[in-house]
């Protein structure tokens, strides 16, 4: 374990309540406090311990509940954890991702009623709570509403603080809570100190999320929540977010990159519901709930005869959606396991076959090279995104700086991305290896073709589409499945494969498709399709032995 001088009373009870299984914990439990320990471990971060302990004790006063030991260790990070330089907050992004009944509004609406008092010490920090429906998005302002109202508390914040029907505001700081639905068009300029995404799930693009976060930073202490449970929309922001925090609980990606904290409740393996103890995994305040016990008991109960309640139980109430697995191009521990070392040493000057993909010049064009060495296929990927790509569309922003951080992937400015940028990529890697020839589709050697046969490459044609899709497939599952593949540190490559589908035909056919025509690029995996058309004309080398073979001495029959 690592040892830190960074601590706090609720960390060290959180942790021991995981560690010692009083509270079951599913592993992305185990993999955040892991996280955690290695950030506090560092010499440039502090824990503000009168801020953390202000905003559990000030609402207490006036709450008709508690926070429960989850909800307190979560608000060291909301509220504590700073960087030495500037105070700033190490993590300004929240996801709280667990089953139905978990308490996640009234733990929202605690926390608003502390930023908008002085003991938050930010003036007109205004909070904004959105959600796609009115009745979702008023559930954490009323709880706060209900609180003012209170009879016990009317003499005491009577004077601290406006309220209406649509607006609380705290007189001292002038902070203010409000509740607003998805109707984006309508909220342009606001400068939130605070936005609360409510039931992600439900949301199917970034539009209200643009609109809401583009006034951010503004302010100090700038905060973004995202609270939901799973649930039917696929391809949207929250599985988006769910991507972004496995990234980061796996170690892909670190704090300097993404400052999401990731509070993910569910089951580890959807067999688990069948043991009603596991349950608390996808909801760490369900052993404090007696009544929400006796509901999804009943729901469980219901589900064993009522596929309609089984989905909606497993999704909702455990966070693990019910899906055809098969419909994954491969799991996310096998595109994990992509990243294993490229041996470029003994790379150089093997045979390759080039790949190229893009759907327009005006969007995002992959490239990359597939080797054989040793039993595994290596395919080093580069993209060139066009800058209206990202000016136009819903992509994720996120995977795509860190693909520029790493040097994955460019931004080509001007009309489009011109053909003599990807042969120049080819002339630079042909350096280093021998390609063989590169392959394309139809429509794209129409565009590349000339330029890079000028160039001196032998350009090859490939097909697409449901039948070569079946004959590449079995090769596919095999190379994921037995981890062959190897993709080095390259998360813009498994964020590809992720984004594709694979569609199963009525005449036995499969086809990969992508997940969402427009914001999940699939381009380096179908140039990588493209290359591996050719895959037979690749001699794997492997490691020889020449000693041994020095050694040898063959029989004379």
């Amino acid at each position: 374990m690592v040892t830190t001088c960074n601590s706090h009373e609720f960390i060290d009870t959180y942790f021991d309540l995981i560690e010692s299984g009083k509270v079951a914990a599913c592993e992305e439990q185990f993999l955040l406090k892991d996280y955690i320990l290695k950030i506090l471990a560092r010499d440039d971060v502090y824990i503000n311990h009168q801020m953390v302990n202000d905003s559990v004790e000030i609402p207490a006063k006036y709450f008709p509940y508690k926070l429960f030991d989850w909800q307190k260790f979560v608000n060291v990070f909301i509220f504590g954890l700073r960087w030495k330089s500037d105070d700033s907050l190490v993590f300004d992004r929240y996801l709280l991702y667990m089953g139905r009944g978990a308490g996640k509004n009234g733990f929202f609406s605690w926390d608003s009623f502390f930023m908008m008092t002085k003991q938050h010490g930010i003036p007109n920090y205004h909070i904004d709570i959105v959600a796609t429906s009115e009745t979702q998005a008023k559930t954490s302002f009323e709880d706060v509403y209900n609180v003012l109202e209170e009879k016990a508390n009317l003499k005491k914040l009577k004077n601290a603080f406006y309220r209406s029907k649509e607006k609380i505001q705290n007189n001292a700081t002038k902070s203010t809570l409000t509740f607003n639905t998805s109707n984006a068009r309508t909220k342009d300029g606001k400068r939130s100190g605070c936005v609360a995404f409510d039931e992600e799930h439900e949301y199917k693009d970034y539009e209200t999320i643009k609109v809401f976060t583009s006034g951010g930073g503004k302010i100090k202490d700038y905060r973004e929540f995202h609270m939901s449970t799973d649930g039917k929309v696929r391809g949207g922001p929250l599985d988006d977010l769910k991507e972004e925090a496995r990234a980061i609980l796996h170690g892909e990606i670190g704090i300097e990159e993404s400052s999401l904290f990731p509070f993910i409740c569910k089951l580890d393996d959807p067999s688990e519901v069948d043991d009603f103890k596991n349950w608390e995994k996808a909801n760490p305040s369900l052993p404090y709930n007696v009544n929400l016990q006796r509901k999804m008991k009943k729901e469980y109960s219901q589900m064993q005869r009522n596929a309609a309640i089984r989905i909606e139980f497993m999704t909702k109430r455990m966070n693990c959606p019910v899906e055809d697995t098969r419909f994954e191009v491969a799991s996310y521990e096998d595109r994990l396991a992509t990243n294993q070392p490229v041996p470029y040493d003994k790379l150089e000057g093997l045979d390759t076959i080039g790949g190229v993909d893009f759907a327009d010049v005006r969007d995002f064009c992959s490239v990359g090279l597939l080797a054989k060495y040793n039993g595994k296929r290596y395919w080093l990927h580069h993209t060139f995104i066009h800058q209206k790509a990202l000016e136009l569309q819903d992509i994720n922003k996120d995977i795509v700086q860190i693909a520029l951080d790493k040097g994955l992937a460019e931004i080509v400015y001007g009309k489009s991305i011109p053909p003599e940028k990807i042969v120049a990529w080819f002339v630079k890697q042909a350096e280093t290896f021998y390609i063989k020839k590169i392959s394309l589709d139809t429509y794209r050697a129409r565009i590349l073709g000339p330029a890079l046969k000028e160039a001196g490459f032998e350009v090859e044609v490939c097909r697409t589409g449901k039948f070569t899709h079946s004959q590449l497939s079995p090769l596919v599952d095999d190379m994921f499945i037995n981890q062959t593949l190897v993709f080095g540190d390259d998360p813009l490559m498994r964020w590809y494969v992720g984004n594709v589908y694979v569609d199963y035909l009525d005449n036995q056919n499969k086809e990969y498709k992508k997940i969402d025509p427009e914001k999940r690029k699939t381009d380096g995996f179908f140039a990588f399709l493209h290359a591996l058309n050719f895959d037979s004309e690749l001699e794997d080398y492997g490691d020889i032995d020449y000693e041994s073979l020095a050694e040898f001495k063959p029989i004379v029959i």
